[in-house]
């Protein structure tokens, strides 16, 4: 599918950072594998998996996937078909992904379960109109939150997922921690760490969002949404490791999308806000630039720092007033040369 080349590319940099993360080599589950192309770039380009074991359902696809992962077998993969929700005999593993079309819900218990402690799970959701506000009651029912609208839907949709994937894990007597979360075109990713609860293990950082006292971005909703995760979405050490594949799908597209990240994880804030809603929002005859904005707010104290998930987009860890105060000054004076 070439939608989600840039999705193989960073799952193929994700498991280069963790090989060089890792005393050992990993044992991995692709559930849901389709025909194989991003597992098997990940065994064949990181070196991470000791075993790979990558299963598909749908009789066709799975033909396909045990042709294309034969010449693989040497490097420890094995292909067949299998029901993602059941824990194949294989199991445990270091390593578990799951890339369905649509929601993971029903195959999140099985993931889990699969799981050594300490392991990681990368996880797609595709259900974006449930995710993202187009249909809060179905979000309600599946994922426990009221979900936000609008702009900024995907990101709450996002935090959603993570909020149930925590959930899930504290479930099972374990703590979750995001790696790298992000969203693109129509599907929102998380590379999570699940290890075990100890005694002295916080609660998540876990929320509702009321927007008569949020601080943060405009939600634009009436009424509280949520709950969700409203910690880091980031390892920031581990995606300053993060290097595009030297033989990238999207070389290009990879190279900016892993530079906007590096700059992103210096202020790992929920949500973000953009020059032209902020324009529209302050009746202001034309957008701040964001230079101008960045130059303001860093002059104000505080951080500020571009995001991947729109173009022209930053996230601050100003209070709003101050964001739109920065923003309506920037927007009444001329523009200057780096702008």
């Amino acid at each position: 599918n070439p939608a989600m080349a840039l999705d193989r590319d960073i799952g193929v940099a994700f498991a280069n950072a963790l090989a060089d993360r890792r005393d050992a080599s990993m044992r991995g589950w692709e559930m849901l594998s389709a025909t194989g192309v991003r597992g098997l770039r990940m065994a064949k380009e990181s070196g991470l998996f000791s075993f790979l074991l990558q299963t598909e359902v749908h009789p066709e696809a799975a033909a396909v996937l045990e042709v294309n992962a034969e010449s693989f077998r040497a490097r420890g993969v094995l292909a067949r078909a299998g029901d993602a929700r059941e824990v194949p005999p294989e199991a445990p593993f270091d390593y578990v992904d799951l890339d369905p079309y649509g929601t993971p819900v029903p195959f999140l218990a099985t993931a889990l379960g699969a799981l050594v402690p300490g392991g990681i799970l990368a996880v797609t959701a595709t259900d974006m109109m449930v995710l993202a506000g187009v249909q809060p009651k179905v979000c309600t029912l599946r994922y426990g939150a009221r979900p936000v609208r609008g702009r900024l839907g995907p990101e709450g949709g996002l935090r959603i997922l993570i909020k149930h994937l925590a959930e899930l894990a504290r479930a099972r007597g374990r703590v979750l921690r995001p790696l790298l979360g992000y969203l693109h075109d129509h599907h929102v990713r998380a590379y999570v760490e699940i290890s075990p609860q100890l005694p002295t293990t916080g609660p998540d950082p876990i929320s509702m969002i009321d927007p008569t006292s949020w601080k943060g971005p405009s939600l634009g909703s009436s009424g509280p949404v949520g709950p969700m995760w409203v910690g880091p979405l980031f390892d920031a050490a581990l995606v300053r490791s993060l290097r595009a594949p030297a033989h990238a799908e999207r070389p290009r597209e990879i190279a900016a999308f892993l530079a906007r990240l590096t700059e992103e994880v210096e202020v790992d804030r929920p949500f973000y806000y953009e020059c032209n809603e902020l324009a529209r929002a302050l009746g202001l005859a034309r957008p701040p630039s964001y230079a101008a904005m960045h130059d303001g707010l860093i002059g104000e104290g505080a951080r500020c720092a571009r995001t991947h998930a729109r173009s022209g987009a930053f996230r601050s860890d100003a209070p709003r007033a101050l964001v739109e105060r920065v923003a309506a000054q920037a927007g009444a004076r001329p523009p200057g040369p780096s702008d």
